[in-house]
């Protein structure tokens, strides 16, 4: 799926657009029992109980492709044989309306996610989406639908107790401590089967969702979908900052680290401001390029370029907000943490004064202590 995919089944999601009849959840205690499984009608609910659960399950839609949502492929063997494939193949074919096999879901989602001994709400439904005819002007067409694509979505959602609130007793006149019980959290989890690809109806991809880029519970997605897990996003940084401190070594300074984001973050912008629906990716060869333009020796980039291969995988491409945080630059030391605009890095030097190197600042004006204007 691109970008223009996941914001068209994006909107789906809202009370007017979906087609979603019932809303079927199991709710599980932090000992791994159902305590409750139940079906809501949609129609049947209040309007604000129907968009708060419309809210949750396009929760699991929500961040970035390759950040918060990864694609998962089922293998040729999985399609053929694969119990966790036939599990989400039936849930998909019966539109959740096969009681056994939705049991079936639930109970093998309980036994594969580890939510950390907290309760959980797991949440799924079915839609079915007419969708629009799109001519080559890219205009939609509503009422000239060539295919219908059928999805399930489903959420995790973490079901906390609520803080003690002050709250107002009419019948005392009085206001008193209160709690309202236990709340349903945004999901932490959650996927889509199948996915919109080329806005047609691919059986053979779930598109996956977490909450945290680093912790994107591999124990599910090895235990349900039997998948490969893939690096998280905060593991792709971490690796990624590691293969350029080995492979550079001493040459690895302020400069090049400056230089680096700088002109990352240069791609990044102009894929933003070309509005392309295609996913930005670099490959090693591609940051060889930007290390090379850094002043990095040849060698040292060839270095890197096998570390990649050997970390990441033989010529991946990488998803560039995934390795550098384009909306931040901070430089940190024992004592001190400076946090600068990531548009004004160029203004930041270093320079060796009476045998110490210092970080540069320009403080010509706007200069602020604790909030308050000083002048230097």
């Amino acid at each position: 799926m691109n970008q223009k995919e996941l914001n068209e089944i994006r909107r789906r999601l809202s009370l007017d657009k979906n087609c979603i009849g019932k809303i079927y959840g199991c709710f599980v205690n932090d000992q791994k029992q159902v305590v409750l499984s139940f079906e809501e009608s949609v129609a049947a609910l209040p309007e604000a109980e129907s968009e708060k659960y419309m809210s949750l399950l396009k929760k699991s839609l929500s961040g970035g492709l390759g950040r918060c949502l990864i694609n998962i492929d089922f293998t040729n063997e999985q399609i053929m044989e694969g119990e966790e494939y036939k599990t989400l193949l039936k849930l998909y074919e019966s539109a959740l309306k096969d009681t056994e096999a939705l049991a079936s879901f639930f109970q093998k989602v309980i036994d594969t996610i580890d939510m950390n001994g907290q309760n959980y709400l797991i949440l799924v439904a079915c839609d079915k989406y007419d969708v629009p005819f799109k001519p080559t002007d890219g205009t939609d067409m509503d009422d000239a639908s060539d295919s219908v694509f059928t999805y399930i979505m489903c959420s995790i959602c973490p079901v906390k107790d609520s803080k003690s609130v002050l709250g107002y007793f009419a019948g005392e006149n009085a206001f008193r401590s209160r709690n309202i019980g236990q709340v349903v959290a945004p999901p932490e989890v959650g996927f889509m089967f199948p996915t919109f690809d080329n806005r047609a109806t691919n059986i053979y991809s779930t598109l996956y969702y977490s909450k945290d880029t680093s912790i994107i519970h591999d124990e599910f997605i090895d235990g349900f979908f039997k998948a490969q897990v893939p690096m998280s996003a905060g593991e792709q940084k971490e690796t990624f900052d590691n293969v350029l401190t080995e492979s550079l070594e001493e040459s690895f300074d302020f400069d090049v680290v400056q230089s680096v984001h700088e002109q990352i973050r240069e791609r990044i912008e102009e894929h933003k401001a070309s509005k392309s629906v295609e996913p930005l990716d670099m490959t090693a060869s591609e940051i060889g390029c930007i290390l090379e333009n850094s002043g990095v020796k040849q060698e040292q980039i060839e270095v890197f370029k096998e570390q990649c291969d050997e970390k990441f995988g033989q010529s991946t491409a990488l998803n560039p907000s995934n390795i550098i945080d384009p909306k931040k630059f901070e430089v940190t030391t024992p004592q001190v943490k400076i946090k600068i605009n990531p548009d004004y890095t160029y203004a930041v030097q270093t320079r060796e004064i009476d045998g110490r190197t210092y970080i540069l600042i320009p403080a010509d004006e706007g200069v602020q202590v604790n909030g308050v204007d000083i002048k230097i």
